[in-house]
C-alpha cells in the first residue's frame, strides 16, 4: 500500500518505520525541519518538510496515490483538517487520525474520518479491563461509529475452547481479527483452533457486542 503519514514525531517516526517494514511504500510529511533531516538519515522514505494541512504540502508526499493518509501530529484541529482534505479534496478512501484530547473523539467520528484512535482511551479501557478482570472490551470504534473492535478473554469453560473456528457460525457482522496465545500472535484460519484463556481481537457491529460476547463466553 502507498501511505502518507503526517506528524513525524515519535508516533510518526515509529509508525513510518513499521510500515516500511512490512514492505510499504511511505512519504512522510513534516512541519520541523530538524525532524525531516533526522528521519532522512534514518528512513529509506520520501520525506516532504511542510504543513500538511497545506493541499501542495500533500501532493508533494503523493496524496493523490495514496491508499490511506494518516494524521499523528500533536494537534487535534490539524489532524481534522488533514482527514478532511484527503477526503473531500483527494478523495481518499481511508483516513486514520490520532485524537490527542479524548474530548474531541465525538467531532472527528462526525467529520467522516475512518478511524480516530485515542490513545489514551484506549490505554484506559486496557487499565480497567486488567483491574476489574473484565471478560470483555470495547477497544474502539470506527467507521463513524458503525464497527467496534473487541477484545474477549476466553474463560476455560468458554463453549467454543477446543473448537475450530470453522465448526462455528459467529454471529452476523462479525469477524475474528487475531488470536493472542501467551507471548504469540496468531491469524486465524479455518481449522484454528480456540484455546483456553486466548485473547480474542474481533470485529463486530456497534450494538452487536452483546451477541458475540455471548456466542464465546456464553450458551451457543
Amino acid at each position: 500500500m502507498k501511505i502518507v503519514i503526517v506528524g513525524a514525531g515519535k508516533v510518526g517516526f515509529f509508525l513510518a518505520r513499521r510500515l516500511l517494514t512490512a514492505k510499504h511504500t511511505v512519504s512522510i510529511v513534516e512541519k520541523d525541519k530538524q525532524i525531516c533531516e533526522e528521519i532522512v538519515r534514518q528512513l529509506e522514505a520520501l520525506v516532504i518538510y511542510g504543513d500538511g494541512c497545506d493541499p501542495q504540502i500533500l501532493e508533494e508526499a503523493g496524496v493523490r496515490h495514496a491508499d490511506v493518509v494518516a494524521a499523528v501530529t500533536g494537534e487535534d484541529e490539524d489532524n481534522m483538517i488533514i482527514c478532511q482534505l484527503a477526503k473531500e479534496l483527494f478523495h481518499i478512501k481511508r483516513t486514520v487520525a490520532r485524537v490527542n484530547n479524548p474530548d474531541n473523539e465525538r467531532t472527528f467520528t462526525e467529520l467522516g474520518i475512518d478511524v480516530p484512535v485515542d490513545a489514551t482511551m484506549i490505554i484506559g479501557k486496557i487499565i480497567e479491563e486488567e483491574v476489574s478482570f473484565a471478560d470483555f472490551v470495547n477497544l474502539m470504534s470506527f467507521k463513524r461509529g458503525k464497527l467496534a473492535l473487541v477484545r474477549v478473554d476466553l474463560a476455560p469453560e468458554s463453549p467454543v475452547v477446543n473448537k475450530q473456528i470453522k465448526e462455528l457460525s459467529l454471529p452476523a457482522d462479525s469477524v475474528i481479527v487475531s488470536i493472542l496465545r501467551a507471548d504469540k500472535v496468531i491469524v486465524p484460519r479455518g481449522d484454528t483452533v480456540f484455546m483456553a484463556n486466548d485473547d480474542v481481537i474481533a470485529i463486530t457491529t456497534v450494538g452487536n457486542e452483546s451477541q458475540l460476547l455471548n456466542f464465546l463466553l456464553g450458551k451457543l
